[in-house]
């Protein structure tokens, strides 16, 4: 035997190959371990010769530091992604809080006088309402007050919200609160259901046997005598008619002794109810109707705190907010759809891009000095990728970048609080002409429009009825166009009521102001007056500007003035990446999906997502060791729209018999090994089978019909 080489231990030592480093080993541990001698012997080579600097170790600590700076920036952007969206929440709940306050009045203010007119009735005393017989017998004494509540919303979970906040209204105020739900009103649980859920929220002891007598003895308690008991169905097109008919019923007989009043959200029409319920529970309800705002109403409110006001420093862009308006209305109008997809917009903004930590400075009351601490602390390296940004590099930027991120991310706030004043005086002029802010807020956004605008000077031209009859002010500017048609012909009385709220959005534009304030100071003759309010000229394709008020023009004029001057879109700006998200594609991804082409991808590149060497050695050729499922869809890839059962199964037999045969023939060992025995006929085909079956499941083909039983049809292309 020859001796051992002395470089096997070390070969054997150093390979780590089949394992896994969990710790690196410390300096002080790597030196503890060593002997003495070795130290010194270490410690006279150190003073005795230089040190040659070795490219390894130095590069090793410079990636620590690059990774630990990644990780300390992921937890920068991860924070201030928290800290933005808790504004916009809360931006939002308050929004939707004020304009649902003006209908919870309503139905408190309908409460009350519910309530006491039931009283002035009669009012009874306690042993008399544990009665069990009526009171009165009066077809009137028995009518439930009952308020419908026309939510208009096409999808339930808009309401949810809605009716939660409107029980702790009327709580606050003093009555008592029940909630039903459409399982409970369901025929499955029946009246006997209903009751115990209502004798659960109330009684903090529920008998066994539910009843309205336990009811009426909670009532006569303490103070539960002197309010109204609520009960709430926030959804009535779900339930049951005839649970609730009979519900009706049983509660009607005890309305004066017990006052229960009903408040019903209503999503369609209020036809609903004469639908539901039969005609003797009808009679039994004295019907108020109420309506909640719109959703375009509810649209317009949040998209002027979120979007165009800037409460969070958070923006979006052209085409980011088209996809969201088109989401918006494909969903039916729901709110809850839009909050959820400007989430995670949100969401992808600040884990893409690197910068977008920064945004929390326009939250800040000394912004200047929070991003100047911030850019200070950056390495050399982020700091030139700021100014690498594409905004900051193209040559056709109207506003160009100055040297220092922190005067360019001032004067991006500064043109954005600008940009907003003008949209909120454009929209108060258009919503005279039914315009909604939504698709203001998309064209006024449009960078192509913004650059348009500066290259024509026909679009800059002062707006009349004829070149907007005749589409010369273009179709990106429609709605800005209809906008200041509007106040064109916009009566005196809602003209200086127009005037008034642009005095309020333009504050901090101290010239712009100054205008509207000569406009306000305008005085007119008392004839000009009269022929306004008495007879207005109607707008008509062929009518010019003649017979308008001048005061009409100057403010036309004057809005068209600072709408081209002013209304720069965040995307011509300098630094707009850092508080912008653009990224549609990925947006839209994550809202909608392409579920069939990602199990395809995945079908096609398992070799990636194994990570195993038996799949990959192979290289580009499929290789037997693969799923049945990812072979046939690898396969598939060979032929056009059909496939031909027949040519795909001896592709599949091939390579499933092709294992055994490769390992005889590339055996690199001198004995003779034994080959993998071919699998039988009817396995091969019942793998083939559940191969196909697999793939009609994840909808990537269509199984063969009876005209062609020998042909599947391919439902996914391309990679």
């Amino acid at each position: 035997m020859g001796t051992p080489s002395r470089e096997a231990p070390l070969t054997a030592a150093n390979n780590i190959q089949p394992f896994f480093v969990l710790h690196k080993a410390s300096a002080g541990a790597s030196a503890s371990i060593s002997s003495p001698a070795t130290s010194r012997a270490r410690r006279r080579i150190e003073v005795s010769q230089p040190s040659s600097p070795n490219p390894k170790s130095a590069k090793r600590p410079r990636d620590d530091d690059d990774e630990a700076d990644m990780e300390m920036y992921e937890q920068l952007r991860l924070e201030a992604f928290h800290c933005t969206w808790s504004k916009i929440q809360s931006t939002i709940n308050e929004v939707l809080r004020g304009i649902n306050l003006k209908l919870f009045d309503q139905v408190l203010r309908w409460v009350q006088e519910s309530f006491s007119a039931i009283r002035s009735i009669m009012r009874p005393r306690p042993a008399e309402i544990q009665q069990p017989y009526p009171l009165l017998t009066d077809v009137i004494c028995r009518k439930i007050p009952t308020a419908f509540v026309l939510t208009k919303n096409a999808e339930f979970v808009d309401d949810v919200t809605t009716f939660r906040d409107l029980m702790d209204h009327l709580e606050s105020n003093g009555c008592h609160l029940a909630k039903l739900s459409a399982t409970e009103l369901s025929s499955k649980n029946g009246v006997g259901g209903c009751l115990r859920s209502l004798l659960r929220q109330l009684l903090s002891d529920v008998p066994d046997v539910a009843d309205v007598s336990a009811l009426a003895s909670w009532y006569c308690k303490g103070d539960n005598y002197d309010q109204p008991i609520i009960i709430i169905i926030d959804d009535l097109e779900q339930c049951s008619g005839d649970v609730l008919g009979e519900l009706l019923m049983t509660l009607s007989e005890w309305v004066i002794k017990i006052p229960i009043f009903f408040v019903m959200g209503i999503a369609t029409t209020l036809d609903a109810p004469r639908k539901l319920l039969s005609s003797e529970a009808l009679q039994r309800l004295d019907p108020c109707k109420l309506t909640l705002g719109s959703p375009s109403d509810r649209m317009n409110a949040l998209v002027e705190a979120i979007l165009v006001k800037p409460c969070a420093g958070f923006c979006i862009s052209h085409e980011v907010a088209v996809f969201l308006r088109n989401y918006f209305f494909r969903h039916d109008g729901t709110i809850t759809s839009f909050i959820s997809a400007l989430k995670l917009a949100c969401s992808k903004h600040f884990s893409v891009e690197p910068l977008s930590f920064l945004c929390m400075g326009m939250l800040e009351e000394d912004s200047e000095n929070f991003w100047r601490d911030k850019f200070g602390a950056l390495p050399v390296a982020i700091q030139k990728q700021a100014f690498g940004l594409p905004s900051c590099t193209r040559e056709n930027n109207s506003i160009k970048p100055g040297n220092n991120l922190v005067e360019g991310l001032s004067e991006l706030m500064k043109l954005q609080k600008d940009w907003s004043s003008v949209l909120s005086c454009l929209y108060e002029a258009g919503r005279h002409g039914k315009v909604q802010l939504l698709d203001i807020f998309c064209e006024a956004i449009n960078p192509d429009l913004h650059t348009q605008n500066d290259s024509n000077n026909e679009l800059l031209s002062k707006p009349t009825s004829g070149n907007l009859s005749s589409g010369k002010s273009g179709a990106g500017r429609r709605c800005i166009a209809q906008a200041l048609d509007t106040v064109r012909y916009m009566p005196m009385e809602t003209l200086f009521r127009v005037l008034e709220v642009w005095s309020i959005h333009l504050e901090g534009m101290n010239e712009i102001n100054a205008k509207v304030k000569e406009l306000q100071s305008t005085t007119t003759s008392e004839d000009c007056v009269t022929i306004t309010k008495d007879k207005w000229p109607r707008r008509s394709t062929n009518s010019t500007a003649i017979g308008t008020v001048p005061l009409n023009d100057k403010a036309t004029m004057l809005l068209d003035d600072i709408t081209r001057n002013f209304l720069v879109p965040v995307e011509c700006l300098p630094f707009h990446e850092i508080i912008c998200f653009k990224n549609v594609g990925v947006l839209q991804s994550a809202l909608i999906g392409n579920p069939r082409r990602m199990v395809q991808l995945d079908l096609l590149k398992s070799q990636s997502r194994l990570n195993c060497s038996c799949c990959s050695r192979n290289g580009i050729a499929v290789s037997a060791s693969l799923h049945d499922t990812s072979v046939m869809c690898n396969l598939a890839q060979e032929y056009g729209d059909v496939i031909n059962l027949h040519d795909w199964y001896l592709s599949f037999d091939g390579i499933i018999n092709s294992k055994g045969k490769s390992k005889l023939v590339g055996s690199p060992s001198k004995k003779k090994s034994k080959a993998t025995p071919q699998q039988s006929g009817a396995m091969i085909q019942a793998r083939f089978c559940r191969a196909v079956t697999e793939l009609q499941i994840t909808g990537l083909l269509r199984m063969p019909s009876k005209r062609r039983p020998d042909l599947v049809q391919r439902i996914a292309f391309g990679p």
